[in-house]
């Protein structure tokens, strides 16, 4: 018996991707993102696909798709740009998306959902509901769970590189339960050996920066990791992709390469404007090589025996390849991702510019979605709970 689960806010199909190879029936998709809903659908075709504002959405878009007793599984990653730490702008910012939280409470009671996931980076938990206030949005979160039946809930942060994901990804997550009875448990790590950057570039050849050239065969060099991304039956997927996909190149500058090969592994642009100061900096921005501007998160070259810090919607711009003096392409941003190689990102733009909140290319998809290797570990301690439960 497969549970079943409504997928809110599900951007290119992370949890999804996770849920489906721990044994869930995703019924719905709930997406406003056009780019999202189109890789999205082509990869998991069988999911009824809401290309809609969440807040647009009623009971009749929803019970035609599920049981008529009511859904397993509510998942909900609303978008954390006014949460994130990572730009001081961005948190700032008070408005409408820090409560969407509401709908996937809403989304839950319509379909009288056993459980409720949400999903978010841990700075969710000290920002408040407006300026200058004392009161936290996390906690208007769970008073609102009380008040819709969802009175039993836990709270965890969980890094994904804990549970095979190459990447230092901490994330905040709730999950409550309609029964007061039910004992809610987290996933737990249980010896996962840490995935490194190279593990998870294994069998990817190297593209040229500007050549337009792009790859599709493997080297035939392998990992652990590299053959779990390729074993479509762990992932329960079918797909007739037999080759190497989105292994093309960036074309930078050539200013912007020679930056890249002054980098040592684990250092970023920041490290760079420590080293080089005075007539010497100076030089090097008339050059072109240094910008004018230093951006802390920008030009890490990642590092080839660690898992990557934490993959975001700007992956393109804050990573350099540990070995080669260019970014990174799509696929070793999945592959850090932790989506299996034949996850077609065919939505959107290889590439736009970061200023529609409409649009998102495909380095944006990836960055924003949840680890398909962090959702299986929980989709396999949700399928213990609901068994627990069936079981009683």
């Amino acid at each position: 018996m497969s549970f079943t689960h409504i997928d809110c806010f599900s951007g290119p199909g992370g949890i999804c991707t996770g849920l489906c190879a721990a044994g869930f029936d995703t019924k719905i998709a709930i997406e406003y993102i056009k780019s999202c809903v189109e890789t999205y659908s082509a990869n998991h075709p069988s999911v009824h696909m809401i290309h809609s504002d969440i807040r647009d959405v009623t009971e009749d878009d929803i019970l035609p798709y599920i049981p008529s007793d009511g859904i397993d599984l509510v998942t909900s990653g609303m978008p954390c740009e006014t949460f994130s730490t990572a730009g001081n702008t961005s948190r700032s910012f008070y408005d409408d998306r820090q409560f969407l939280f509401r709908e996937g409470i809403r989304i839950a009671k319509i379909s009288k959902a056993k459980l409720l996931l949400f999903e978010n980076v841990p700075a969710i938990t000290t920002k408040t509901v407006e300026k200058k206030s004392k009161a936290l949005i996390v906690d208007l979160l769970k008073k609102e769970l009380v008040e819709a039946g969802y009175g039993n809930y836990i709270e965890v942060v969980l890094s994904a590189d804990k549970f095979g994901v190459p990447q230092r990804r901490n994330r905040f997550f709730i999950l409550a339960s309609s029964n007061p009875n039910i004992r809610l448990t987290a996933p737990i790590p249980e010896n996962c050996k840490t995935t490194t950057v190279k593990d998870a570039f294994a069998g990817l050849p190297n593209v040229i920066p500007n050549s337009g050239k792009e790859k599709n065969k493997y080297t035939g060099k392998e990992s652990e990791y590299s053959l779990l991304l390729k074993n479509d039956s762990f992932w329960r997927r079918t797909s007739n992709v037999n080759k190497l996909t989105y292994q093309m190149p960036m074309k930078h500058r050539e200013c912007t390469l020679k930056r890249f090969a002054l980098l040592h592994q684990g250092e970023s642009l920041k490290d760079l404007f420590e080293r080089y100061d005075g007539k010497e900096r100076e030089t090097l921005q008339e050059q072109r090589i240094l910008p004018k501007k230093m951006f802390i998160k920008r030009n890490y070259r990642l590092m080839e025996n660690e898992p990557a810090p934490t993959v975001t919607s700007h992956c393109l711009d804050e990573f350099v390849h540990p070995k080669y003096d260019r970014a990174l392409t799509v696929r070793e941003c999945a592959r850090l991702q932790s989506f299996p190689d034949s996850y077609d990102f065919c939505g959107g733009p290889y590439i736009v510019p970061h200023i529609n909140r409409d649009v998102q290319d495909k380095y944006e998809q990836i960055g924003d979605a949840v680890p398909p290797l962090l959702a299986y570990a929980w989709g396999k301690e949700i399928d213990k709970i609901l068994r627990g439960v069936n079981n009683a």
